[in-house]
């Protein structure tokens, strides 16, 4: 164990005498060097206040002049925090005396980790209220300020139920009608936890029922997280909520602020009520709280009553609310329509599927294609039949959901990811079992594993036609690595020959992407790659794969183009030792004395014990062009602006 170890793990375990061992005596420079931040592991300073060690944090601060400021990585419930300031960990771990120590050596109260949470923030997200309150009240903590995504000290106590602080930091003048980066407000995340006495405090405050990013209100948010206890407070007939807690006071410019977007929302018309609900958001709330029983809660006859409640509702008074139906029957429900008469729900009491496809017709209905849970849900459902062996009907609500979000989401989104990813696993697993069985068994061939090959491919093209490059560089490598293992898996399915020209054209379409992966791979140089296996938790495809080579190299693919280092495939296929596949890449042209950055070539990389080396003669496939372009290398002959720049390229390339 070196010395900067000891001294971190002395920090971490509380050992002041060994610290004081280990760093008394020393110069200001190796104090600066064992005190400062270790690879990926923090400051013995901030691992310190995370622990709580009060005599350890002062001692690095008094003695050894550790910067109360010098951010690091902490871990917390298995999450690693990035660029966290020693104030911050303790505030998150509830040590209220570092807290104090840390702030009376100078530590900046609102001084944020990477991810822009405050000291005060990291407290209220596991409720530690003598900390909050000694962070305000002591040393006027900023209540506003908001992590990356916008989520404020009050959103975040209220979505973590902890209702004192919500209190306090309400009568410290939180502004309560805040909204985040998604549109959501404080009263958005009291209703996905489901604390109704926090919910009747904000109401208490003059929150308001504002729809977030997706339309969605307090109210069916509750609906969505199964929140029954919130619905039937915001739906039932009531007294005007309480007022704000007693002696709130208020700062002027905020109450200022709040008083202008109160004026703002007279002027734009009549809003949605608070409390409580109309008549038509109670019914969506009770509609798809039945769908949240059926598919969260698995509890069919409670979604029953949520629903019996909604349809009396709909009609009540004689005056039916109108309720939209889908243009034509969606074939991956089953052709199901929603129950429009009490005898027609009655009826689902004997068909729990046809209960099942009421959940996902109300769910889409009510909150749209473009929310995470209509998609979620469809293809949870489509688990659930593959998990009992009906694959056909699996394939087929996974593919409604995958074009639900190639509509509605942004190219390459997570969730998109997410469906290709589950597609290969599922293919790749019927496969095998078949195989296993040594039969037909599941009718699964061409025609599925094409048409989510296609929409791999369509996905490409439109996360490459954005006008910037694609946000997310291992994203974009794991849908190219995805594509690949769906071309592997292509190939253990018969085809015929039109299927395999289909087949063919949609690979050439890729190609005409020109997409790269990591490091600047093409799909030639990943087919050619082990570490392109690695896509998801459960196996798919094995690579290096001869047989997608092969069809990338059918298609059109260059066996010379580059990665940013130069290397071309022929040089990833001799760093993992594929002599078959280096072959077929020499037959296809590609250059074997082509040279990388590193001025090697392919042979030149081959593991030398690996018998290929003996039988892949490099002099074998030079000719004099590539004898010519290396003496001209060689000799540093200037060529450029002499020769046609076809010849400049070729000279370049070895």
């Amino acid at each position: 164990m070196d010395l900067r170890t000891a001294v971190y793990n002395a920090a971490r375990d509380g050992k002041l005498q060994l610290l004081q061992r280990l760093l008394s005596g020393r110069g200001r420079e190796e104090l600066d060097e064992l005190t400062g931040e270790a690879a990926g592991a923090g400051t013995p300073l901030l691992i310190a206040a995370r622990h709580g060690h009060l005599e350890v944090v002062e001692y690095l601060v008094d003695r050894c002049g550790a910067s109360v400021e010098a951010g690091g990585a902490v871990h917390f419930d298995g999450e690693t925090i990035e660029g966290a300031p020693p104030l911050w960990a303790a505030a998150a771990a509830g040590h209220l005396d570092v807290v104090r120590s840390l702030l009376r050596r100078g530590a900046s109260v609102n001084r944020t980790t990477r991810t822009n949470s405050t000291p005060l923030r990291a407290a209220c997200f596991d409720g530690h209220l003598e900390v909050v309150r000694y962070l305000v009240g002591e040393h006027r903590a900023d209540l506003e300020v908001a992590n990356r995504h916008g989520h404020t000290c009050l959103m975040i106590s209220c979505y973590k139920g902890h209702r004192e602080i919500a209190r306090y930091l309400l009568e410290q003048g939180a502004r309560v009608n805040r909204r985040s980066a998604k549109g959501n407000t404080a009263l958005h995340d009291c209703a996905e936890s489901g604390s109704l006495e926090i919910l009747q405090l904000l109401l208490g405050c003059r929150a308001r029922m504002e729809r977030d990013g997706y339309g969605m209100t307090p109210l069916l948010a509750a609906s969505v997280t199964g929140h029954t206890n919130i619905v039937e407070y915001l739906i039932q007939e009531q007294p005007a909520p309480p007022g704000p807690p007693a002696g709130l006071p208020r700062r002027g410019e905020e109450e200022e602020e709040e008083e202008q977007e109160q004026a703002a929302a007279r002027a734009a018309g009549p809003r949605e009520s608070c409390c409580p609900a109309s008549r038509e958001a109670a019914v969506e709330a009770l509609e798809l709280l039945g769908a949240t029983y059926v598919d969260k809660k698995r509890d069919l006859l409670g979604a029953l009553k949520h629903w019996r409640r909604a349809m009396e509702l709909r009609h009540q008074g004689g005056a039916a609310l109108p309720r939209p139906e889908p243009p034509q029957p969606v074939l991956a429900y089953g052709c199901a329509r929603e129950a429009a008469t009490p005898e027609e729900l009655e009826a689902l009491v004997a068909d729990p599927d046809q209960m099942r496809m009421q959940a996902l017709l109300i769910r889409e209905r009510i909150l749209g294609p473009a929310h995470p849970d209509t998609s979620y849900y469809i293809r949870y459902r489509g688990a659930v039949y593959a998990d009992a062996g009906n694959f056909e009907r699996c394939i087929r609500l996974w593919r409604y959901a995958l074009d639900m979000q190639q509509s509605s989401l942004e190219p390459l989104s997570p969730m998109t990811a997410s469906s290709f990813l589950s597609f290969a696993e599922l293919f790749s697993y019927v496969l095998q079992d078949r195989a296993a069985r040594g039969g037909p068994g599941t009718q699964i061939g061409f025609p599925d594993l094409m048409g989510v090959l296609c929409k791999g491919v369509r996905e490409v093209e439109r996360a490459l036609q954005l006008p910037k490059e694609p946000g997310d560089a291992a994203q974009f490598t794991k849908a190219l690595a995805i594509i690949l293992h769906l071309l592997f898996l292509l190939e253990k399915v018969e085809a015929s020959p039109e299927q395999q020209h289909f087949k063919h054209q949609t690979v050439y379409r890729l190609l005409k992407c020109a997409p790269r992966g990591k490091n600047g791979f093409t799909p030639l140089h990943m087919a050619a790659d082990k570490e392109t296996t690695s896509v998801g938790r459960y196996p798919v495809g094995r690579f290096p794969s001869l047989q997608v080579v092969k069809v990338l190299l059918d298609c059109g693919a260059d066996p010379d183009s580059r990665d940013f280092d130069n290397n071309t495939p022929l040089h990833v296929a001799a760093q993992n030792n594929c002599p078959a596949i280096m072959n077929a890449l020499i037959e296809a042209g590609a250059h074997m004395d082509a040279t990388n950055a590193f001025k090697k070539t392919a042979y030149e990389l081959l593991d030398e014990k690996l018998l290929a080396r003996s039988t892949i003669q490099p002099f074998n496939y030079l000719t004099l062009q590539c004898l010519a372009a290396r003496a001209l290398d060689k000799n540093k002959i200037p060529y450029k602006g002499f020769i046609p720049e076809e010849l400049e390229a070729f000279i370049e390339l070895h």
